[in-house]
């Protein structure tokens, strides 16, 4: 069995040495693969992490940005809102200022007219009662030249309105 026991047999050298050989090799590789690893992973997951940070600052930012872009669009909107209303104002006063003298100026022209009319009925007046005139003389020359009994006076007033008529 001899043979045997040192195939399967256990030699307390060979044991410590592989121990201290296995333990050397966990320690390199630890120190030479495990350690740079782990901060592979660490700077990897740091750099994920400051990713995440940043994407979460510029989500905030851009919620940000986008309720002052809407207050500013509002404040526009409500100085579009009062620049119209203003504008209407001024058009609807313009518009009453036109009208206003619109009518003043018809009025004007209005009153000018009447005076005129008024003026040319005088006219026609004085001329008519100049004709009148003119018409009462040679009547009455007519009637100095001879006496007139009622036929006559009936024919000559007759004759007068005709004349007026016609000057009319």
């Amino acid at each position: 069995m001899t043979g045997f026991e040192s195939f399967v047999g256990v030699n307390p050298w060979t044991a410590l040495f592989t121990f201290c050989n296995m333990l050397i090799t966990f320690s390199v590789l630890k120190h030479f693969l495990f350690k740079p690893v782990k901060k592979m992973i660490d700077d990897r997951q740091q750099e994920i992490d400051t990713m995440y940070a940043d994407a979460d600052a510029a989500k905030q930012k851009a919620v940000a940005l986008e309720q002052e872009y809407q207050a500013h669009l509002q404040s526009i909107k409500a100085e579009r809102d009062s620049l119209l209303r203003d504008a209407t104002v001024r058009a609807q006063k313009r518009e009453e200022d036109i009208l206003n003298e619109a009518r003043s100026e018809a009025a004007s022209i209005r009153a000018a007219a009447e005076a005129d009319i008024a003026q040319e009925r005088k006219k026609a007046v004085n001329d008519l009662k100049n004709e009148i005139g003119g018409m009462a003389v040679e009547i009455a020359g007519k009637v100095v030249e001879r006496e007139i009994n009622e036929a006559d006076h009936q024919a000559l007033i007759d004759e007068f309105i005709r004349n007026v008529g016609d000057a009319s």
